[in-house]
C-alpha cells in the first residue's frame, strides 16, 4: 500500500506532491516577540554590571593612591595633588571617572574624588580619605 504525503502531514506542509518548508509569518512574529522580551529583561542587568564593573577599576586606583599617598608623605613631608605625581595612571577610567585628589599641607590630610560622567554618572560619585573612610558605603562592596 502507497501512502501520500497528505495523508501523513497536515496539509499546510503539502502541495500536491511537494512538502512545503519555512516558517509562516506568524512563527516568525512569535519568535521575534520572544528575543524583544528576553533582550528587555537582559539589557538593564547587563548595563548595571557594566557600571560595576567599571566602578571597580576607579575604586582600585583609587586604594593604589592612597598607598602611594602614605609613601609620598614619607619621602616629601606632604601629600601629592595629583596622581601623576604619584607615577599613577587613570587613563584606564578616564572616560567614566575624573580623579581628584584634594591634599592639605597642615595637618597632612588628602580626600580623594572619582567624580563620574559621561555613561557612569547616574551611579554617582565615589570618595576615599586619609583615614580609609569610604563614601558612599553602599558603593564599596
Amino acid at each position: 500500500m502507497r501512502l501520500n504525503l497528505s495523508q501523513i502531514l497536515p496539509a499546510r506542509y503539502c502541495s500536491g506532491n511537494r512538502i512545503q518548508r519555512g516558517f509562516t509569518l506568524i512563527e516568525l512574529m512569535i519568535v521575534v516577540a520572544i528575543i524583544g522580551v528576553l533582550a528587555a529583561i537582559a539589557y538593564p542587568s547587563y548595563t548595571e554590571q557594566v557600571k560595576k564593573g567599571r566602578r571597580a577599576s576607579v575604586q582600585a586606583i583609587m586604594q593604589t593612591i592612597a598607598t602611594r599617598q602614605e609613601q609620598y608623605l614619607l619621602e616629601a613631608r606632604q601629600y601629592a595633588t595629583t596622581p601623576a605625581m604619584m607615577n599613577v595612571v587613570t587613563t584606564e577610567t578616564d572616560a567614566w571617572y575624573t580623579v581628584t585628589i584634594a591634599a592639605v599641607a597642615a595637618p597632612p590630610t588628602y580626600t580623594i574624588t572619582a567624580t563620574a560622567i559621561g555613561a557612569q554618572a547616574s551611579d554617582g560619585n565615589l570618595t576615599l580619605n586619609y583615614r580609609g573612610d569610604k563614601a558612599p558605603a553602599n558603593k564599596w562592596k
